[in-house]
């Protein structure tokens, strides 16, 4: 079967004033590595627009979205074991997601499947085999913040808040080389054309760590967290660092549920 060499993250926004969502289209070759990103306000029109701009007539193997989704992509309105996961210890290091029965994370959810929809009817989207996909197609949730900060030796000594952590983590990451280091175990051997010093704006660096989520479960190298409620996509198991591999088990097992995956 073939598969195209394209995955696509999306940072899921709702502000109609500014361009706070953003597209990441990433793309390769047996030697390099590429990315392309473009910024939108959510309103019906440039929301459309952007996305059929950058992935329209695209063939991916993956999309990734930084927003609550669940099979069938259905308001989901309940506090998700994804969600409990990634928060029990974790805020106080790295943040947390937000809980998709709040105010915000209602509007990120229909946003999300917003985004979903336009995606599917503009681009075509691979199939997908893993045991916890939420649709036929490629289709999953990530979260930039954890996702970052899971790889993150010592969180604390970073002086990070909320405005800024994923921003920090993901300049830490990239001036220790990590960011290179997981390019280089999803796509070996290639070089990166675009370079990542130079992504500043905080929702282009959302967008392409999607994209980086979109690839890992494309090619079966990523952990997940989540119930048939949703699951959000992780980095591979040898870039989790030891004290969060503990902090997941720990909460899986309080948290009653097998909810905790690793496909690398």
């Amino acid at each position: 079967m073939f598969l195209p060499n394209a995955v696509a993250g999306i940072d899921v926004g709702y502000s109609r004033k500014r361009r706070s969502s953003a597209v990441c289209l990433m793309t390769w070759d047996d030697e390099s590595i590429d990315w392309e990103i473009r910024r939108y306000r959510a309103t019906d029109s440039e929301r459309l627009e952007t996305i059929r701009g950058i992935l329209g007539n695209r063939s991916l193997q993956a999309v990734a979205l930084d927003g609550p989704l669940r099979k069938g992509f259905g308001l989901i309105g309940e506090y998700r074991a994804a969600e409990r996961i990634l928060t029990r210890s974790f805020g106080v290091r790295i943040g947390k997601p937000g809980q998709s029965n709040s105010p915000v994370g209602i509007r990120l959810n229909e946003e999300a499947n917003n985004c979903v929809k336009i995606v599917l009817s503009v681009a075509d989207v691979a199939s997908s085999t893993s045991h916890i996909r939420i649709d036929e197609h490629c289709i999953v949730e990530a979260f930039p913040s954890s996702y970052l900060g899971l790889m993150i030796d010592d969180p604390d000594s970073l002086g990070a808040v909320r405005k800024n952590r994923s921003d920090k983590f993901f300049e830490a990451l990239g001036n220790d080389g990590t960011l290179l280091k997981l390019l280089n175990h999803l796509l070996p051997h290639r070089r990166t054309i675009s370079d990542l010093d130079k992504v500043k704006n905080h929702d282009d660096r959302a967008s392409l760590v999607c994209a980086i989520s979109a690839l890992g479960f494309a090619i079966g190298k990523y952990c997940a967290v989540g119930d048939e409620n949703g699951w959000i996509i992780l980095p591979p198991s040898d870039f989790i660092r030891q004290w969060a591999h503990d902090l997941l088990r720990e909460n899986e097992i309080n948290d009653l549920v097998s909810g905790w995956v690793s496909c690398d």
